[in-house]
């Protein structure tokens, strides 16, 4: 299986980059999912573009490449904070309701659910979609901020089946990154 994520980052990043996972760029999940390596696959009919170095990330974002184009450049707007995760234990800044973001959450979820795999937290997709950007020490957005959706991330999250890092594998983006 690849712990896969897709995630529309609000800072500057590039496709290739490889971060720690406690060391995360300010971004919104989009979706998070588990999927079956191509070869473990049995049965299932995948085609891979040809000459792809990584031809799951190539299929799927080959796949997500419409909608996260619809949904480039929308703008979204910061709300207050919650406390996410076990205990609360996460503070975050919930985004305001915005049909665009929500839009492109149902289409990456229907994506995604037509693949060999699975989402590990279906309760927090669609109609339980609560789109929110986690403080990360005092990087934080504020209440009230604008954000444009202008890079869109499929992320590794355990890059060469290693769970210490993660890696961009596709950048999507509207104007420089």
């Amino acid at each position: 299986m690849r712990n896969l994520i897709a995630v529309a980052f609000v800072e500057p990043v590039v496709e290739g980059l490889e971060f720690p996972r406690n060391d995360w760029p300010l971004h919104i999940t989009l979706v998070k999912f588990d999927v079956v390596e191509l070869q473990a696959a049995a049965g299932a009919q995948i085609e891979t573009p040809p000459g792809s170095g990584d031809p799951l990330a190539a299929k799927i974002s080959a796949l997500m490449a419409d909608p996260v184009a619809a949904a480039l450049g929308c703008r979204v707007r910061v709300g207050g904070e919650a406390r996410f995760g076990r205990a609360g234990s996460i503070p975050v800044n919930l985004i305001e309701p915005n049909e665009h973001l929500q839009a492109l959450h149902n289409a990456l979820v229907g994506i995604v659910e037509q693949l060999p795999g699975r989402i590990p937290t279906p309760a927090y997709t669609l109609a339980g979609y609560r789109p929110h950007v986690s403080h990360h020490g005092d990087k934080r957005l504020r209440e009230g901020d604008a954000v444009a959706l202008d890079r869109i991330a499929l992320v590794d999250m355990a890059p060469g089946g290693g769970h210490s890092t993660r890696r961009i594998l596709t950048l999507w983006t509207d104007g420089p990154a």
